[in-house]
């Protein structure tokens, strides 16, 4: 039980530092700008670091995977600040919406699936349980439902929910599977206790990006 109250301590704490910065961020471009270019910077770094771990001999593999990955940063972050700043207030409603659904994503299979335990999700993660997939699922449908039910109708409320949720489970699974690769317990040491960027947003870093094409396209 002390495990658990440790790491879901560590979830919650991760989770007021992104809403906060969210909002203030939200209402000063300064620092969302400077928000997006640490994050671009802390990301990419610890990316390279997962890659140089797993691709030790082939040097040229490892830059057109770099070259990818910056790319794909750069698109996401650019992405990102244009929807902010765009004549579409909505936008700012979006942006709390992806990250209440990855943070209640996260956290609701974290507490499942140390509660209920269960058969595996997927060997690559052992962590990852059906138990927590479905928590996962419950939790950011029953908190961003209630949060958000009078933004969008509840057809699309509960098909944004699913998919987002996916995407953060996804993501969450793609960065666990690198991390065993490169044989890495954390993805960095930027966050005494809690590892690197991408440890504690792993499964967001997918979800925002991909969560604003989706409703932008809509």
């Amino acid at each position: 039980m002390g495990v658990l109250l440790t790491e879901l301590n560590r979830r919650i704490f991760t989770s007021i530092v992104l809403l906060t910065i969210s909002v203030l961020a939200v209402y000063s471009k300064f620092l969302l700008f400077f928000v997006l270019i640490f994050c671009f910077y802390q990301v990419f770094f610890e990316f390279f670091c997962l890659f140089k771990n797993i691709i030790k001999k082939n040097k040229f593999k490892l830059f057109i995977i770099l070259i990818f990955i910056l790319l794909l940063l750069g698109y996401s972050l650019l992405f990102i600040w244009t929807s902010l700043n765009s004549d579409n207030s909505f936008n700012s409603i979006y942006l709390f919406f992806l990250i209440m659904i990855s943070i209640s994503t996260d956290i609701g299979g974290y507490i499942f699936g140390k509660l209920f335990k269960g058969k595996k999700l997927i060997t690559i993660s052992p962590n990852k349980t059906y138990s927590g997939m479905i928590g996962s699922y419950i939790l950011s449908l029953f908190v961003v439902y209630i949060l958000f039910k009078n933004y969008l109708g509840t057809r699309e409320l509960l098909f944004f929910i699913f998919i987002i949720s996916s995407i953060s489970q996804a993501g969450d699974i793609f960065i666990s599977l690198l991390k065993r690769k490169a044989k890495l317990k954390d993805t960095g040491k930027l966050l005494p206790g809690h590892g690197g960027i991408l440890d504690r947003i792993d499964g967001l870093y997918f979800a925002i990006p991909l969560g604003l094409l989706i409703i932008n396209k809509l």
